[in-house]
């Protein structure tokens, strides 16, 4: 229980008159985060996803992963339209945050919902017993690292945690991180299916290149275990991440220049995927055959890229969401106005400012037409990532019905604790 602490203040006062110990009070070192998203229910869920990169471009676009900011959410929203048959009489509603891509972040909202949100609570004798968790569960984060930072303080509380994105096979440890789960298979199995497919096609002398990241260095070493069991050589293998000194960057790019092998194993990160393609080209290149992974693989900017056509891997697959579209397109002025994501969302289609305030940006003045957009958001042919925060919803709602529903009815009032969620959970 000592974590909590990182999240709050514990005071004791002692009373000059008899020596005696007053209760302790409990107050929390910051503000809460305020949610990116949210709406009341009679029960919470959580979610934390990476809407923005570390380095946010003043050039917003809504064609650009991780910028679809709205069709990742919009799968959490739209499912709470459907549970009147599996939660009958009872309301969910969910708070989501944007952790930015940044551990610190993940690790906070994580702790808030451990806390819940009242600036003081506890007063009691010790702090041995914390306030009650914000939410039941939560859905999140978008990688591995961060879910690996949040799990293990969550996992302290029972409090089951759903990733939708989060591959490394380390967290399927349930030593280490009891409370985690996940709607997307580990990297064990995709790292054993990148070294059949190497194999498959006769090649054998291949580099190797990854993200310096949990995701990418787990992933390159189960691959080169499974690469070894195929007979498949290694001539290089390197790492590095896109906050890196341009000089690592430009080294990593050279030893695939100057190597002998044709063949490009890369377990990378999307945008580390990007600086690595954009650093290569600058100066002539062999021909290369890329592997990818699926952190990369089916990305819009990668198939813009000039030189990765013919890049083969394995993806999440497709998936329809009935009455997703429709959903999407049920989004007024009115309603992104309660959201800042919204709204930025909003401001950035239609080239407008809906509060009048933009930068010199003309006023929206109604006429916008969102049906009308052709881009990533309105397109629901590629529900991959979507789909996945789909079924992690959807499972912890189930969870819940285990909890507080018997054949005929839910009880609106029930108690339960986070644990009992978590006991629920099958996967």
């Amino acid at each position: 229980m000592s974590m909590m602490f990182v999240s709050m203040w514990c005071i004791t006062g002692f009373s000059p008159a008899d020596g005696e110990t007053d209760l302790v009070s409990c107050r929390r070192w910051d503000d809460a985060k305020i949610p990116a998203l949210s709406i009341n229910g009679d029960f919470l869920i959580g979610g934390i996803f990476s809407f923005h990169p570390h380095t946010i471009s003043e050039n917003k676009t809504y064609t650009r992963r991780p910028l679809q900011i709205v069709q990742k959410c919009a799968p959490f929203q739209s499912i709470f339209r459907e549970l009147t048959d599996l939660l009958p009489g009872i309301t969910l509603g969910y708070q989501i945050h944007d952790s930015c891509s940044e551990v610190p972040m993940s690790i906070k909202v994580a702790f808030q919902f451990a806390n819940g949100v009242d600036p003081f609570f506890n007063n009691t004798d010790s702090c041995s017993k914390s306030a009650a968790a914000a939410v039941p569960a939560l859905v999140g984060e978008s990688a591995s690292t961060p879910s690996m930072s949040m799990t293990r303080m969550l996992g302290l509380f029972g409090i089951p945690q759903v990733s939708h994105f989060a591959t490394c096979a380390c967290l399927s440890d349930k030593r280490q991180y009891p409370a985690f789960f996940r709607t997307i298979p580990s990297d064990h199995h995709q790292a054993a299916a990148l070294a059949k497919l190497v194999k498959h096609f006769g090649w054998t002398w291949i580099g190797a290149v990854r993200s310096d990241t949990d995701y990418g260095n787990y992933g390159m070493a189960a691959f080169l275990k499974a690469a070894q069991e195929e007979g498949i050589c290694v001539e290089y293998s390197e790492s590095y991440y896109r906050t890196d000194p341009r000089s690592k960057l430009e080294r990593v790019a050279n030893v695939i220049r100057r190597s002998t092998a044709r063949v490009l194993v890369a377990f990378l990160h999307s945008g580390d995927m990007l600086f690595l393609w954009q650093e290569l080209v600058r100066l002539p290149l062999p021909p290369l055959q890329l592997i990818g992974s699926e952190g990369w693989i089916i990305q819009s900017d990668i198939k813009r890229c000039i030189g990765c056509g013919g890049a083969i891997g394995f993806s999440i697959p497709r998936a329809v969401i009935p009455g997703f579209r429709e959903y999407l397109l049920d989004l007024s002025p009115a309603q992104a106005l309660k959201s800042p994501l919204l709204t930025e969302f909003w401001e950035s289609s239609f080239s407008c400012s809906l509060k009048g305030s933009s930068g010199g940006a003309r006023k929206c003045n109604g006429s916008e037409d969102i049906r009308a957009l052709q881009n990533p958001y309105t397109d629901t042919s590629e529900l991959r990532e979507s789909n996945l925060v789909y079924k992690a919803t959807y499972a912890i709602a189930h969870a819940i019905h285990g909890v507080i529903c018997n054949d005929t009815q839910c009880d609106k009032s029930a108690k339960f604790t986070p644990w009992q969620v978590k006991k629920k959970k099958k996967y």
